[in-house]
């Protein structure tokens, strides 16, 4: 993916999130459908903690100073992983998914700066695509943060995070709907 065209995606993403949920109050954006759902603060606080999980290693890539497992000089296997690793974030939301421990948001209440902090980040992010051109254009190869053996490109890695952040935007979405149906029909 093309530097421009993924940070026009963040940009896209990025104002999608505060054109939808920005006029929300702090406890509508904490407001949980259930004990085993998500809040909107929640979904957001996801994205914001995964994709900084990828930070250090690609730090670390930038630098020179990492090295990805062996398992990743087979280009076949990058491409594998890639691809199932980008299916399994794909925005249609038609198999729920278990996110992993490691990127789990806060179980309490996310302050309501939220959409911010966001943006903020969306900001980093656009930045770090930009100074990895050069890595990526390589061919640059990175594992996930979650698994060492799982590898895949630098460029899938950034087309999985803005895809994940599609996805949670949909899922959000749905808690929105749903506030929206509370509100409707507690004022009948």
């Amino acid at each position: 993916m093309e530097t421009q065209q993924a940070q026009h995606r963040i940009d896209q993403i990025t104002a999608a999130f505060t054109d939808t949920f920005g006029n929300l109050t702090a406890e509508e954006l904490n407001w949980k459908p259930g004990s085993d759902s998500w809040s909107i603060a929640q979904n957001i606080a996801h994205l914001i903690i995964v994709n900084e999980s990828y930070f250090p290693m690609i730090k670390r890539l930038q630098e020179g100073s990492y090295r990805p497992p062996w398992v990743g000089t087979f280009d076949v296997v990058t491409r594998f992983f890639g691809k199932l690793l980008l299916k399994s974030v794909k925005p249609d939301r038609k198999r729920k998914t278990k996110t992993l421990a490691i990127w789990n948001p806060e179980s309490s209440k996310i302050s309501g700066d939220i959409l911010a902090r966001f943006a903020e980040h969306q900001q980093a992010l656009k930045q770090t695509i930009a100074a990895c051109q050069p890595l990526t254009r390589k061919g640059a190869v990175i594992s996930s943060p979650a698994n060492k053996i799982i590898v895949y490109k630098l460029d899938t890695a950034f087309d999985i995070m803005i895809t994940h952040e599609q996805r949670h935007f949909e899922q959000a979405k749905e808690v929105l709907a749903l506030i929206e149906k509370n509100a409707a029909t507690s004022s009948l």
